[in-house]
């Protein structure tokens, strides 16, 4: 068999994840199983064949990555009323000291103590307790949303079912679930044993897990909890998430002493600090004996000790500013750099990335890498045929850290930037102002492909049975040249489609082609898509330097997508969260001829979102910060949140001196105090209705408060 090209593994990658999620859904969920194990097992090597060969394929959903774990969709959905924030990192002293001086600068003094604990390498869980009984646990999720696996924790040993003395009347900790590392040992070994059973018997084997990690998150996510009883699982208390009820600490390592005396697990060796120093002296103590431990750690965690500062500080995106991870060195490994090859990105920048000997780092098996650019290369000194040191960024991410030059032979080859995009052909050009070298052809089907793809993806428009592979046959037929053709794409044009065939089949009789089905749930998805709100739209449009975060801030701002043509360097230099450089991105975006077309053509299809999540300029509380704190009655949170949001109002995490007012529920805990301190203004459920309904005018409402 010849070996596939990128593009066909791509082509066929998609095909086999679809083929294997069918059928994993009617082994696992119906248990009414279409195809013999022998089957299953061919279409599973398959994909783990063209994953290996093209690492850049594997995606978080493949059937490859879920090391036999039941389908999500088993378990209900969880909405953290607190958000499970993810940490910032810090990988020499020097970043400490840089995090550390940031939240100094914002807390106005220095000489606030510190608490370190052990980072478990793990899967983190929010319990909620109710009168001393563990109610709820979820997963971290996407830090909003979590899935219950309330069943499978309660087989957890080191989980109290009840808790012991005086507790909150409801209150929520957060939590890491580990296994053992000889725990995990005896399990692969099992494992194993029950393999050469299974193989002996014709039975195609389990698959052993890479890492405890992996082997943890599985064993939570299985589908029968008996299972998850059976893994030697554990769990650690590292933090309090809410309470109702009842009074709190106010320092972390006091409140970590009292989740202990409750009968909560809590680290034995999480220790308080009173200056930087000497918290980085435990971490290198951390650094030198973590091998000790019966479980992993990836390094250690460092926290503002006052929790009463926690809000004051506040958090960037989704990471706190009072707490921050301190990452141990990654495993690294030494393998040869076979290749420089690039990939041509939605933006028309040239990525360059190494192709590798296959080697395991971390517990997966590596054979491609990043290299940044081409400036990275240079800096590095590599050459195409070095042995070189790989390692795991933050243990994910593959990168070539150095070469191993004692170990040349005079065979490696120098490598430059090519002087034309491998796509399109096209003369590259180089960004004066940073380091990337790009392909300046809009029509670049390499770039077409990518924009088309993030447009359609998750957190974009979200258009379901749109990825790489329908992406790129759109494009090669000449569908959709922007991402406005989709939707103008017509039923009787997609039906029938043509796909490429997987490598080595014969392609006169193995033309895959678009049913009938598949072709209405794509026509379906792409009209429902027209409903997401501007910010998504505005992400999805591809523009660099444009996250999902500068995304909303611009929704907000501008209100409706025609706005989006006015804008000018100046105007974008005065909203708050836009600085010269995504500025710049932004006009330099809007003044292409082609861009301010497909914007046109966008508006021409039906899409115009001025509402939603991303506010209106001309709102009732347009202009407004608002703080929500306490327990509300007449809805959720979330749902005030979100009416908040589509009457034009900004809604804060944290109170500030810029913050509008605050509006109060039931146990409303630190954030009334903070308020009543910066001379906040605050109001009750009720005279918030009255707001949003619009019987009481927000100007009126506040000047009022303002002369009390």
């Amino acid at each position: 068999m010849d070996e596939p090209t990128q593009y066909e593994a791509r082509l066929r990658s998609e095909e086999l994840r679809s083929l294997i999620n069918y059928h994993n859904h009617r082994y696992y969920v119906l248990d009414s199983p279409e195809v013999s194990d022998a089957e299953y097992d061919e279409l599973m090597n398959e994909l783990r064949g063209l994953e290996g060969r093209f690492p850049e394929l594997i995606t978080p959903d493949s059937p490859t990555q879920r090391t036999g774990a039941a389908p999500l969709e088993t378990f209900a959905v969880v909405e953290h009323r607190v958000p499970l924030l993810s940490l910032s990192n810090c990988f020499s002293e020097d970043d400490l000291r840089a995090w550390h001086r940031r939240a100094a600068e914002r807390a106005g003094h220095e000489d606030f103590s510190l608490t370190t604990e052990p980072k478990v390498d793990g899967l983190a869980m929010a319990l909620v307790y109710e009168n001393g009984r563990f109610v709820q646990g979820a997963t971290r999720g996407d830090g909003q949303h979590g899935e219950n696996v309330t069943a499978n924790l309660r087989t957890i040993p080191s989980i109290p079912h009840t808790l012991e003395g005086t507790v909150p009347a409801r209150f929520e900790v957060r939590g890491e679930v580990y296994m053992s590392r000889s725990g995990f040992e005896r399990m692969n070994a099992a494992i194993g044993e029950m393999n050469e059973e299974r193989e002996r018997e014709g039975k195609r084997p389990h698959p052993l897990y890479a890492n405890p990690r992996n082997a943890a998150a599985g064993s939570v996510r299985q589908k029968d909890p008996a299972v998850t009883a059976a893994r030697p699982l554990a769990i650690f208390i590292y933090q309090l998430g809410w309470v109702e009820g009842g009074p709190t600490p106010t320092s972390h390592h006091e409140t970590l002493a009292w989740l202990g005396a409750m009968g909560l697990p809590v680290n034995p060796d999480a220790r308080v600090h009173p200056s930087l120093g000497d918290a980085i002296q435990r971490i290198h103590w951390w650094g030198q004996e973590r091998d000790r431990l019966d479980y992993d750690i990836d390094g250690a965690v460092v926290k503002v000790d006052d929790t009463r500062a926690w809000e004051e500080l506040g958090a960037v995106g989704r990471e706190p500013r009072w707490a921050t991870a301190f990452k141990f060195p990654p495993q690294q490994r030494t393998t040869r750099l076979l290749a420089i090859e690039v990939n041509v990105g939605r933006t028309g920048v040239l990525t360059p990335f190494a192709v590798l000997e296959p080697v395991v780092v971390g517990g997966a098996r590596v054979q491609m890498a990043t290299l940044h650019n081409e400036q990275d290369i240079r800096r590095k000194g590599l050459r195409a045929g070095d042995m070189v040191i790989v390692q795991r960024a933050g243990e994910v991410i593959p990168q070539v850290v150095a070469p191993v030059t004692s170990l040349r032979n005079g065979s490696e080859q120098e490598w430059s930037m090519p002087n034309r995009c491998p796509s399109c052909g096209t003369p590259v050009q180089r960004d004066p102002a940073e380091v990337a070298v790009y392909c300046p052809n809009s029509g670049c089907p390499a770039q077409r492909v990518r924009l088309l793809e993030h447009f359609a993806s998750r957190g974009a428009m979200d258009i379901e049975g749109l990825g790489e592979g329908l992406a790129e046959t759109l494009v090669e037929h000449g569908l959709v040249r922007t991402p406005a053709d989709l939707y103008r794409l017509t039923y009787d044009q997609l039906l029938g489609l043509p796909r490429k065939p997987k490598a080595g089949a014969n392609v006169s009789s193995r033309v895959v082609r678009l049913r009938k089905r598949s072709v209405s749930r794509l026509l379906a998805s792409i009209d429902g898509s027209k409903q997401q709100t501007l910010a998504k739209l505005l992400f999805a449009l591809g523009i660099r330097h444009v996250g999902h975060e500068t995304a909303a801030v611009l929704a907000h701002e501008l209100g409706s997508l025609p706005a989006l043509l006015g804008c000018t360097y100046e105007s974008l230099l005065n909203v708050e969260g836009v600085g010269p450089v995504v500025a710049r991105s932004i006009t330099d975006w809007v003044a292409r001829d082609e861009n301010r077309r497909m914007i046109s053509d966008l508006l021409e299809t039906g899409i115009n979102p001025n509402g939603g999540s991303s506010g209106s300029r001309d709102g009732l509380l347009a202009g407004l910060s608002v703080v929500v704190t306490g327990r509300l009655e007449t809805m959720s949170r979330n749902g005030f949140e979100t009416r908040i949001q589509e009457a034009g109002g900004r809604v804060g995490n944290t109170v500030t001196k810029t913050t509008s007012f605050v509006v109060i529920g039931a146990d409303p805990g630190t954030k009334l105090a903070r308020a009543q301190a910066l001379g906040v203004p605050t109001i009750d459920e009720s005279t918030l209705l009255s707001l949003l309904s619009g019987r009481v005018d927000a100007g009126e409402l506040l000047l009022g408060l303002q002369r009390s």
